[in-house]
């Protein structure tokens, strides 16, 4: 029986190395020709992070990424609203967050993805039922795949989720960001420290992703789908932020502006149903949400390890039930938190109130909850 992952992203990188690990056949069909460069940076937090030791990656992603040991809530000055060091979480987990540059961690990921598993230059078009019961997989160069069972891994923008449930609908935040990678060295107190500076309806976070590069991202409120014009860019964001700590302007000054990626905030309107019959859909695919948890690559890292599990080769309606009955009311769960982080991140009226009731919050409860969501089932093999 062998499964098609559509997507050489995250999730779908991650769950051919879950397969590949429980000896499940696979293949994996990625539309970009190349995979260089891609992205800005990532967080990857501890339930992600278990997983990737799980799958042997996690001694790269150490070397290649950078830790983090604090993580700060500031007003645009850097003054905290709310600060939480990491030393309870690496001293319960073995670590803290890694952050990393995209690019860095889908290269991890692929080098260790057998060459003849992976086709590149694919993209996906559309499916096909069977009457022997499988799946013709039909693709933008006209070639086509047969399959026992299909993931759709291809992203918020999913292509098999839009064939699979036609009515899903994607959510718009109503903010725009911005992210970008500055070549810089700052001081050091900035080296294993994630910083998110709340100001009046606009916010900046960054943090180390590795020697000499610094992952930053800027959001504000916008309308959606509006384009920048080359060139200005840098420029629109240093006026934007004029009012913020200096290190933001560095930051941004170092950042080739051909570099820096603009998106629109969106996720995705919560489906009822991950999957049909012999087709399921996991990560961003199946259950897009905002940025503002740092969990958007953790869950779909989280989907591949619990889906690779649960697999019981047996029927696939089973496993993929089996594996949204697992998983859906922590992801669920994810995405309202944070949508309701968003949208208070840039509340118009009451930021003062806001960064009080951050503050307000005791400690134990902030650590209680991070350890809630880091934590992952632990299967043998």
């Amino acid at each position: 029986m062998k499964y098609s992952i559509i997507g050489a992203g995250i999730g779908g990188l991650t769950t051919g190395l879950a397969f590949e690990k429980k000896g499940i056949d696979y293949q994996i069909f990625e539309r970009f020709s190349e995979l260089n460069n891609l992205g800005a940076g990532i967080w990857l937090s501890p339930n992600a992070l278990q997983v990737l030791e799980y799958l042997d990656v996690l001694d790269e992603i150490k070397e290649k990424g950078n830790l983090i040991k604090r993580i700060t809530i500031s007003k645009p000055d850097l003054s905290p609203i709310s600060d939480s060091p990491q030393d309870a979480i690496i001293e319960k987990f073995g670590y803290a967050s890694i952050a990393i540059h995209r690019a860095e961690l889908q290269k991890l990921l692929l080098d260790k993805i057998p060459t003849e598993k992976i086709y590149l230059g694919k993209g996906f078009d559309s499916y096909k039922h069977l009457n022997n019961g499988r799946i013709s997989v039909h693709f933008g160069d006209g070639s086509a795949t047969e399959t026992d069972y299909l993931i759709g891994a291809d992203g918020i923008n999913s292509k098999v989720r839009k064939q699979l449930f036609p009515n899903s609908q994607l959510r718009y935040s109503g903010q725009t960001c911005w992210r970008g990678v500055a070549h810089i060295e700052l001081d050091k107190s900035f080296d294993h420290r994630v910083y998110e500076l709340w100001g009046n309806q606009i916010r900046f976070g960054f943090s180390k992703i590795s020697k000499g590069k610094f992952y930053w991202f800027a959001v504000v409120l916008d309308t959606p789908n509006k384009k920048d014009r080359k060139g200005e860019i840098q420029q629109k964001l240093l006026t934007m932020f004029s009012d913020f700590h200096s290190v933001v302007k560095e930051l941004i000054q170092a950042t080739p502006e051909d570099k820096i990626i603009r998106n629109d905030i969106n996720d995705l309107k919560t489906l009822s149903k991950w999957h049909k019959n012999n087709i399921c859909l996991i990560g961003d695919a199946g259950h897009a949400t905002t940025p503002n948890m740092g969990q958007g690559g953790a869950q779909a890292i989280e989907d591949a390890y619990y889906l690779s599990h649960l697999h019981q080769g047996v029927t696939h309606q089973n496993s993929f039930e089996s594996f949204q009955k697992k998983r859906q009311p922590k992801v669920n769960s994810i995405v309202k938190q944070s949508w309701v982080t968003g949208k208070m991140a840039h509340w118009k009226y009451g930021a003062g109130l806001r960064n009080q009731l951050l503050k307000s919050v005791p400690k134990k409860i902030v650590l209680k909850k991070m350890i809630e969501m880091y934590q992952i089932d632990k299967y043998g093999g």
